[in-house]
């Protein structure tokens, strides 16, 4: 049974999740994420004694968990690499269109920001890109890749959706993340229609 207590660090994360999203790392108050969470005041410091940096981890390991969960699914219930990173880049779409364009990637945003100033968080974010790296590569191996070349070009598939989503934030159009799913798909077969040729 979940607690009281672990209800309102789920809200609290929650809350700098969305917020990081919309109005960046450093432009996110702690007073913005208690109101926005609807939570006490003095909650933040109970649940996260080490404050906005702790608050922020916790909101990169929760962004970290939906993207991962959101390629599972889309590998579950779709034929192949190709079919499930175009799935999970369709996902994605619509979040972002949904939202007007104002939701993207928090992971990249508090790279951005803070991977000069926070070990912790950039320590953070590189374990998040690395969840989505690691099914990626392990969808690609399935196809049969080698280790190696998998875990090369599911480097590449996470880096092109996470500049996609930025051009597609910066241009207010879905036009680069269907670009980008296009490509990629074509790429993952070609490179494993390749393997599957030669043996």
């Amino acid at each position: 049974m979940t607690s009281k207590g672990d209800l309102t660090r789920s809200r609290l994360s929650a809350s700098m999740l969305e917020l990081i999203q919309t109005s960046g790392y450093s432009g996110t108050g702690l007073n913005a994420v208690i109101d926005h969470a609807g939570a006490p005041k003095g909650s933040v410091y109970f649940h996260f004694p080490d404050g906005k940096e702790g608050l922020g981890v916790a909101a990169v390991d929760l962004a970290a968990t939906q993207f991962a969960q959101l390629i599972a699914e889309a590998a579950a219930s779709a034929g192949g690499a190709a079919a499930a990173v175009r799935a999970a880049v369709e996902a994605l779409t619509a979040i972002v269109s949904d939202s007007d364009y104002r939701l993207g990637c928090p992971v990249s945003v508090v790279t951005l920001e803070m991977g000069a100033e926070s070990q912790r968080l950039r320590n953070a974010c590189a374990a998040a890109f690395e969840s989505w790296i690691a099914p990626t590569a392990a969808l690609l191996e399935a196809e049969g890749l080698d280790a190696a070349p998998a875990r090369s070009l599911a480097t590449v598939v996470v880096s092109t959706i996470e500049g996609a989503v930025i051009l597609a934030r910066a241009t207010r159009s879905a036009q680069p993340l269907t670009s980008a799913a296009d490509v990629l798909a074509e790429l993952i077969d070609v490179r494993c229609q390749k393997v599957g040729g030669a043996q």
